[in-house]
């Protein structure tokens, strides 16, 4: 392959802070590289298998997170309430779809951002723009938008942290069935759309209650107690990557061992350049967003560069189209890659092609939008004989009002209310849930 978890310094390379202190930088990294793994190759290998069976159709990836996670918001609770949305989300697409659901989480390690611009100025000052707690902070100040590397080492210290919790959670009880089944009933009754949501979720706890009458419960079968979740964030800060790139000893394979899955956005997608020379040569499962811009040309050399072995589960590709392009764009790159005999995961993330600013001034999204996106992608991929394998959602288990609409009705005079998002705006627990059951339609 001529790789190293180096090479990709040969190339040109986007989005990356500037530093004011090189060797300070450098020894931190250096610091990082002998801190102990996050994650471990089977780890990776097995999401890697999983993922093999959504891209044939036989499971559903549910993947979702902060935007961004930030150093201030960071606690037990906060991490909780977002495991505890997604898997109530997996229930009901487990459910609906009659297959396993993946869950991957933007979590312990989604950190850096993209941005549109590498400055940001207010009233004639100009300051480096806000990248992400791991770089600097959002206070429009000098100090606090001078990239600091020790930032570095403390989100590697938090993703551990995270990570911990995280695993404690799913093994400890809170995956439970029954209990996640009562969740949802609880989002029920505060909806609206009761009755809607109520079959559904009422059928799913019919049939554990049956489950368990028949001496199938938590107790007889601990596996309905337990579930795989899986950790994955944007490769952005390639040197903070290399950090926690490991060889296996067993295999002699390199892994990225900072998340099981990674993935490359919109903006550093060039075939010539360092992202993609980076994550050609390990081995995780990793995805790539795929927006309106994407020629089919392109697209198949982009797959080619990352799974030349044509290996089912190896690569995601994330199309973020905007819901009122991806019928006009997709239906060509699908039936391109089919054509080609292509195998990889087709997810959608109806976020960031749906991003507008209000009149009061708040970037938000449009809860209907966002349905409209994937209802549109189901219906594309299914049309070209396609899998519409999963979802990609900024999502949080607070009540925070950054996102539009839904049953609960968050209006533009709400936004000021709770806007807690430190870049993009995610999606709240009950438009989260109430998402979930209308793409449960989907899936049915």
């Amino acid at each position: 392959m001529n790789w190293s978890p180096n090479s990709w310094q040969q190339f040109p390379i986007l989005q990356q802070p500037t530093y004011p202190d090189p060797e300070a930088h450098k020894a931190v990294l250096e610091q990082i590289a002998q801190q102990p793994p996050l994650v471990f190759a089977k780890e990776s290998e097995r999401l890697k298998q999983q993922l093999a069976d959504v891209a044939n159709g036989k499971a559903f990836l549910l993947q979702g997170g902060d935007c961004a996670e930030s150093f201030r918001d960071f606690s037990a609770n906060q991490i909780r309430d977002t495991l505890k949305v997604i898997l109530q989300m997996a229930i009901v697409l487990t459910y609906a779809g009659r297959k396993p659901v993946v869950k991957v989480g933007r979590i312990a390690g989604q950190f850096a951002k993209p941005r549109s611009s590498d400055t940001e100025q207010r009233d004639g000052v100009s300051l480096d723009s806000y990248r992400g707690d791991i770089i600097n902070a959002t206070d429009f100040t000098v100090g606090a938008r001078t990239p600091d590397p020790e930032r570095l080492l403390k989100a590697y210290h938090q993703s551990t942290a995270t990570l911990n919790l995280l695993r404690s959670m799913v093994q400890g009880g809170m995956a439970d069935l029954h209990q996640v089944s009562r969740w949802n009933l609880d989002f029920v009754e505060g909806n609206e759309q009761c009755a809607r949501y109520q079959e559904l979720a009422g059928r799913i706890q019919d049939t554990l209650d049956f489950m368990e009458v028949c001496g199938v419960s938590s107790e007889t079968h601990p596996a309905l107690a337990r579930t795989d979740l899986y950790t994955s964030h944007e490769a952005l800060l390639l040197n903070y990557e290399q950090a926690l790139t490991r060889q296996d000893s067993f295999s002699g394979q390199w892994y990225n061992c900072a998340a099981h899955m990674l993935w490359i956005g919109e903006r550093t997608r060039q075939l010539d350049g360092a992202h993609i020379e980076y994550m050609r040569g390990i081995q995780n499962p990793i995805g790539i967003k795929v927006g309106p811009s994407v020629e089919g040309d392109d697209l198949i050399r982009l797959v080619d560069r990352l799974n030349p072995e044509n290996e089912p589960g190896r690569l995601t590709l994330i199309t973020r189209m905007g819901a009122n392009k991806i019928a006009e764009k997709l239906p060509a790159l699908a039936a391109r890659v089919a054509s080609e005999g292509r195998s990889v995961v087709w997810s959608s993330d109806p976020m960031h092609g749906n991003t507008v600013t209000s009149g009061n001034g708040f970037k938000t999204r449009s809860f209907d939008e966002i349905l409209k996106e994937i209802q549109n992608f189901f219906q594309v991929l299914e049309a070209e004989g396609q899998h519409p394998g999963g979802v990609h959602l900024e999502m949080t288990g607070a009540h925070v009002t950054e996102c539009l609409g839904g049953s609960y009705h968050v209006s533009e005079a709400d936004l000021e209310n709770c806007y807690r998002s430190q870049c993009d705006p995610r999606l709240n627990a009950q438009q989260v849930l109430e998402l979930a059951f209308n793409i449960a339609d989907c899936l049915r």
